[in-house]
Parts: C-alpha cells; sequence; structure tokens
C-alpha cells in the first residue's frame, strides 16, 4: 500500500519547496472559486453560452505573447521576483472582480477585461515558476515532486469549485472573489522568503532571437514535440468546462454545477493521492498518449449518458486521465531540459496546456449555441480520441521514449551534478 502513497522527498528535502507547494495550493484554492463564479456570472448578465466561451477567446493573444517572452524572461531575470509580482497583480485582478460584482448593475465588459488581463500574468509566471522547481528539487526528486504538485493543484481543484457552487448560489459572486483576493495575499507573504534565482550564466537575454533559440530546440525534440501536441489536441477538442453550467440546466440539475467542475480535479486528485506507482515507470511517452486517448473517451462518454451521477462519474475519469498524461509530461520536461533553456521551454509548455484548453472554450461554446450542448461534448471527446491515436502514429519517437536511455535525461542528469557540486541544494 506505502507504495502507491505520494513520495515526500521533495517536501522533507527542501524547504523553498514547502513554501512554493503552499502558496500554490492557496492560491489555487482561490482561484478554482474565481474559474466557476467568472463563467457563471457571464451566463446571468447575457445568458449566452457562446459569451460564456468567448472567455477563451480574450484569453488567447495575452496567453500565446506573455507566454512566450515570458519564458524568455524567466531564462533572464530572477524566478523569484517575477513569481512575487504576479502573484501580486492577479491579487489586484480578483479586486477588479470583486467591486465589480458588488456595482447595482455589474457591466460584462470588464469580466472579459479581466480575463484577459489575468492570462498575461499567468503567461508570464508559469515559466519562472515551472523552471524554478527543477532548482530547488534534486533530479531524482522530480517524478515525486510532479506528482506532488499535482496533488496540490488538485485538492484546490476539488474544493474550489465544490465550495465555489455553494457560495455563488447561497452568498453571492461577491464572496467568491473576495476569497480569491485573500488567497493571492497569503501566496505572496508565504513566496517572499523563497531564496533568489537568478538567471543561468548561460542563459540569452529575452529577444525574438532568444525566444526562436528555444522553439528550434523544442522542435528537434520529436519527443517533446509529441507531449505539445497530443496535450493541445486533447484539451482543444475535449475540454468541457465552458458548457457546463448549459449541460446541468439541460440535465434538469442545476444544484450539479460545482460538483461537475470539482469532479475533473477530483478524479485527478484521486490519481495524485496513489501516485507512487509513477516513479517505476520509465516510458513517459507510452503513458502520456494511453492517458490523453482515454481522457477523449471519458469526455465522450460524458456526453452520451443522461444522468448527471453518470456525468459525474465519467468526468471524474476523465480528470483521473488528465492527471496521468500531465504527470508524465511534467516529469519528461523537467529531467530532460538543460537549464539555459528551462524558462523558454516552460513558456511553450504553457502554450501547450493552455492554449488547448482557452481554445476548447472557444469551440465547446459554438458546438453548443450550433449543434447542442450534449453533442458538443460527445462530439469533442470522439475526435480527442482520433486525434491522439493519429498524433502517436505520426511522432515514433515519443511512444519509445526511455527515461533510462535517453541522452537529453543523461545530459540534465550530469549537469545537475555538476551544478550541485560547486552550490550543494539547499535544505
Amino acid at each position: 500500500m506505502a507504495s502507491f502513497l505520494p513520495d515526500l522527498t521533495p517536501w522533507h528535502a527542501s524547504v523553498d519547496f514547502r513554501r512554493l507547494w503552499l502558496s500554490g495550493l492557496i492560491s489555487n484554492f482561490g482561484s478554482f472559486l474565481t474559474f466557476v463564479a467568472l463563467p457563471v456570472q457571464i451566463k446571468e448578465l447575457t445568458g449566452s453560452a457562446a459569451a460564456v466561451g468567448a472567455i477563451g477567446a480574450v484569453e488567447l493573444i495575452p496567453l500565446i505573447v506573455f507566454g512566450l517572452y515570458g519564458g524568455a524572461l524567466a531564462d533572464a531575470m530572477d524566478k523569484r521576483g517575477l513569481i512575487i509580482w504576479t502573484e501580486a497583480g492577479q491579487g489586484v485582478l480578483s479586486a477588479a472582480l470583486l467591486v465589480n460584482a458588488l456595482l447595482p448593475e455589474p457591466a460584462v465588459w470588464p469580466l472579459y477585461v479581466v480575463a484577459a488581463l489575468s492570462s498575461a500574468l499567468v503567461s508570464v509566471q508559469r515559466p519562472a515558476l515551472d523552471s524554478l522547481w527543477p532548482r530547488i528539487v534534486a533530479h531524482e526528486h522530480l517524478p515525486a515532486a510532479a506528482s506532488l504538485n499535482a496533488l496540490r493543484w488538485t485538492v484546490g481543484g476539488v474544493a474550489g469549485p465544490a465550495l465555489a457552487g455553494v457560495v455563488v448560489a447561497y452568498a453571492g459572486l461577491g464572496w467568491a472573489y473576495a476569497a480569491d483576493l485573500l488567497t493571492f495575499a497569503v501566496s505572496v507573504v508565504l513566496i517572499i522568503p523563497l531564496a533568489s534565482s537568478p538567471a543561468a550564466h548561460e542563459a540569452a537575454k529575452p529577444s525574438l532571437k532568444a525566444i526562436a533559440e528555444g522553439a528550434r530546440y523544442a522542435w528537434g525534440r520529436k519527443e517533446l514535440l509529441g507531449t505539445y501536441a497530443i496535450d493541445l489536441a486533447a484539451m482543444f477538442l475535449a475540454m468541457p468546462l465552458a458548457v457546463l453550467p448549459f449541460l446541468a440546466d439541460e440535465l434538469d440539475a442545476e444544484w450539479s454545477l460545482g460538483l461537475m467542475y470539482a469532479a475533473v480535479p477530483f478524479g485527478s486528485l484521486l490519481v495524485s493521492v496513489s501516485s507512487g506507482w509513477t516513479g517505476r515507470i520509465h516510458r513517459h511517452g507510452r503513458m502520456v498518449v494511453l492517458a490523453a486517448a482515454l481522457w477523449g473517451v471519458a469526455i465522450a462518454a460524458a456526453g452520451v449518458v443522461g444522468n448527471v451521477w453518470l456525468v459525474l462519474l465519467f468526468l471524474a475519469v476523465a480528470g483521473g486521465c488528465d492527471m496521468v498524461s500531465g504527470i508524465f509530461r511534467g516529469v519528461m520536461w523537467n529531467q530532460t531540459i538543460p537549464d539555459e533553456l528551462r524558462g523558454r521551454l516552460a513558456g511553450i509548455e504553457l502554450l501547450s496546456y493552455s492554449v488547448g484548453p482557452t481554445l476548447g472554450q472557444v469551440r465547446s461554446g459554438g458546438f453548443a449555441a450550433w449543434w447542442g450542448v450534449r453533442a458538443s461534448v460527445w462530439s469533442g471527446g470522439l475526435l480527442c480520441a482520433g486525434a491522439v491515436g493519429l498524433l502517436a502514429l505520426c511522432l515514433p519517437k515519443l511512444m519509445t521514449y526511455d527515461a533510462r536511455t535517453s541522452e537529453h535525461a543523461k545530459g540534465v542528469r550530469e549537469q545537475r551534478a555538476a551544478a550541485q557540486a560547486q552550490a550543494p541544494l539547499g535544505a
């Protein structure tokens, strides 16, 4: 039984890992409150599925621009500083949502403005955050760190949406936004004591040339390219979150909306708390492909069935599959990308796992308006499964990747060993 429990070694070995983990847990909890409250407020103000799906459209351009440039910034600047300032900026945006919600007649346009600005801040922060983990965790502990980070995300993902459904229904949208503001304030306090994490000596200054260098490296690594492409396809084609408020209405189960939002992260949580087995897997690419295909099948099933409890079950199964895919993508990225390129590659990774859901909101909302809510869900799931299979055939290096024999994993291990010899990992 113990072999299935999460490995807590990174938690015990690094105080910075503990601080960052707790900060992320708290801020994620609040972010999921807003994640539910924002589309619900747009639905209440407009009554349009397309308007809810348009959240993804306004998030897309900031995500692409600032994701790529944020990756270059993460390589060239102190990562701790970027994380602190972007976290504080998110708190300011939560305050703006709170003020708008408290107005006698809340406006719609500020919701889209905040969504766009929040997308920009997240796009700057995530490359810095993702490239910091390999610096504060020993190389051999990165699979365990990936599982613990997944656990951190899923705890907030389960509790946040479930609570948001209750808060929004009985207390009002303002309370959800106020709680999000509080969590960002606490998160900043936790992050401030982190040790500084300056740029590597080999890192390039932020520029279009530096961004292009990272893109060329990613293109040359077909197994990495496969992880990006599969995640992008899975999220674009089979991300149903934008239409969940309408699915709950169609099933005459408005009470289930919070549970629907929580079901996917709940499935992820079940995988996270039993993730000890992931450290014994070495063919990470195959697991990414299998899990992404099963995610699509589960989403398709959620769109076909007409019973709300079965919908919740299949959403939870989908969440578990998505977590398996995410864990092994993260391990491949962290164990094979050299430190001087980590930020720029993290920016590309951000696009792969964020552009997909963002465009997926537009796709699912548009399909629902044109073809019906349930058809939007099941058709996306089937398209996802087919696309993942096709990508696996086109990118054989993803299927043959083995962490024990990869020359890139070996190179990063040697790089980390040399860095540790010069400056031992902090306790």
